[in-house]
């Protein structure tokens, strides 16, 4: 919950580039569209790497070191596999919607980080309408997901995508209404503008929404434990699972590209983007990205996943009222103490996060009386 501080001054910090830099608009789309691709293909084969190499530790070995220095290359190794395995289409399925379903679940989320600032300025676009923009385009990643069931002709893979959509359906509301906490402080939906007014992260002046917002996003981008939906030992895999080569490759790079992302808007939203001292802002930023990334392998490696009932139930039951408490109590501060002391509105937003665990966690039963986690 903000204090007084909550407009964006544009002297912040660092010197932005020019809005329409080298110079000309499609010259200027056509290098930070580049800029963004690279960004990302290299960043999701280096969230590969720290992922393999971080659980391995975890978990008391190596993990991969013999592909090039420390295993670095492994990633590469593994792409060029997938790329030449044969690419295998069910003589019943849906030829069009099977084939668009990659790129489906893949290029939205590309097409998101048009507006994630890299560093100030750095990005291809600075929507005064960003966080919009991200929720609209994230929730098309799901059709991919229910088109690749479909398209399968497999009843497994219907049935897998079925589970996948209801789930990023229900986890979709309190992680925006999280987000809606943020905008309110900021009194912006410019992602530029955000990491501005962020003097004290919004991860202290928004504990609450910052826990829903991240554990909603692992259940966004099906990661540990939300991952029943393509787990081996669970309706085969799921969606994907009549696709290999080329296009089971898309789709490993659609998650991968999805936890890239994730990263990048969790720093963004609640840590300060790329803002931090002495080091380049675009470095700050990969530093926080890696840190978000290294919180979701460490809960990969110590959590199971939840059933599916538990999973529905954890998203209305427990993160709904969670979002919808942290909305309303941002709300209250910003009418009726605007002037609060940053740092008494942190003591007091902790206390109450840790507190409404703390009842929920006494109340709330997720399998419905059945089964405890």
């Amino acid at each position: 919950m903000q204090t007084s501080v909550t407009s964006f001054n544009p002297t912040f910090a660092f010197n932005t580039l020019p809005p329409d830099w080298p110079g000309n608009f499609w010259l200027h789309w056509l290098v930070f569209t580049i800029i963004l691709i690279a960004f990302i293909i290299v960043s999701v084969i280096m969230f590969i790497w720290f992922e393999r190499r971080l659980i391995g530790r975890f978990q008391i070995r190596l993990g991969p070191n013999r592909v090039g220095p420390f295993g670095l290359f492994q990633a590469i190794a593994d792409v060029i596999k997938i790329l030449t395995k044969e690419d295998i289409v069910p003589q019943k399925a849906d030829k069009v919607v099977f084939w668009l379903a990659p790129l489906v679940a893949l290029v939205p989320v590309l097409m998101v980080f048009a507006v994630v600032p890299l560093q100030s300025g750095a990005m291809l676009v600075d929507l005064n309408i960003g966080i919009l923009y991200v929720v609209a385009l994230s929730s098309i990643v799901s059709i991919g997901i229910f088109m690749a069931g479909w398209g399968s002709n497999n009843k497994y893979s219907i049935i897998g995508a079925m589970r996948d959509v209801a789930q990023l359906i229900s986890y979709e509301i309190p992680l925006v209404l999280s987000i809606v906490g943020v905008v309110l402080l900021t009194g912006s939906l410019s992602l530029t503008e955000i990491v501005g007014a962020q003097n004290i992260p919004f991860i202290l002046l928004q504990p609450i929404g910052f826990f829903v917002f991240f554990i909603g996003s692992l259940a966004e981008i099906n990661r540990c434990p939300f991952d029943l939906v393509e787990a081996e030992s669970e309706i085969i895999a799921g969606y994907n699972i009549e696709f290999s080569g080329s296009k089971f490759a898309t789709f490993f790079l659609a998650e991968y590209s999805e936890a890239v992302l994730l990263s990048a808007l969790t720093a963004t939203l609640f840590l300060g983007g790329w803002s931090g001292p002495l080091l380049p802002p675009i470095l700050w930023l990969l530093i926080k990205m890696f840190a978000v990334f290294a919180i979701i392998i460490w809960i990969r490696s110590t959590l199971p996943r939840f059933r599916i009932d538990q999973m529905m139930a954890f998203a209305w039951k427990f993160l709904l009222p969670l979002a919808l408490i942290n909305l309303l109590l941002t709300s209250l501060q910003i009418v009726f103490w605007p002037e609060a002391s940053s740092w008494i509105i942190v003591l007091l937003s902790f206390a109450i996060l840790v507190a409404l665990i703390l009842v929920w966690s006494k109340s709330f039963k997720p399998g419905g009386n059945k089964v405890g986690i």
